[in-house]
């Protein structure tokens, strides 16, 4: 029979050999451990954002000539209630422009600015934005299928695929802001259909997304 020191001793093992049993689980290429990799990542990254980086921002009329971005999205956010828009006076820069607009986020647009980083990468450039005024959120649906996982750089570096599904804030079901926003329109509309690509690498606590820190 064990005394109360040893069965303290065996359970303490136990419990060691479990916790590594764990660990080792979380680093294997299987659906359990990437479907953890994902959710964390959409956890923390899960926001899908307009691109609107800097406020206030400055509608010119060569902006508006252009038809920007900006010229066709600031007034559809106005009429949503999201920002207020006022004509630039002499003191405010507007690219030395007259009749610009200048847009500051309402108390209401600021509920959907979060200060939660934004990694933008490309072939050339890799950067990270503050906040972003941001439209839904993400979760995900379930882990479609992966890469066969390679070493690269010298880590273990794969790519996942999954579907997701989505929470748009309310006024996103404006037609309006849908005609003007298209990738959030679409994004809406492929929700458990189309699969999105996550790069992940194995780190010694399991699969994390190549965006978040090891």
């Amino acid at each position: 029979m064990l005394n109360s020191a040893a069965l303290a001793m065996c359970l303490s093992i136990l419990a060691a050999l479990g916790g590594c049993g764990d660990r080792q689980r979380a680093r294997l290429p299987d659906r359990a451990s990437f479907t953890a990799a994902v959710s964390d990542y959409l956890a923390q990254r899960g926001h899908l954002c307009l691109a609107k980086y800097d406020w206030p921002i400055t509608v010119t009329p060569a902006d508006r000539q252009a038809r920007s971005l900006d010229a066709q999205q600031m007034p559809v956010l106005e009429a949503l209630g999201l920002v207020a828009g006022h004509d630039a006076g002499a003191s405010e820069p507007a690219d030395g422009a007259a009749n610009a607009r200048v847009y500051t986020l309402t108390r209401e647009g600021l509920k959907y600015y979060l200060h939660v980083p934004v990694v933008i990468v490309t072939a050339t450039r890799h950067v990270t934005h503050a906040a972003d005024l941001c439209a839904a959120t993400l979760s995900l649906d379930r882990v479609v299928g992966w890469e066969k996982p390679l070493t690269l750089d010298g880590r273990t570096v794969t790519s996942v695929l999954f579907t997701y599904r989505i929470a748009p804030a309310p006024w996103t079901q404006a037609p309006d802001a849908r005609r003007v926003f298209p990738l959030l329109a679409r994004a809406i509309e492929n929700a458990g259909i189309r699969p999105l690509r996550l790069g992940v690498h194995l780190t010694p606590r399991g699969w994390v997304a190549d965006e978040l820190s090891d």
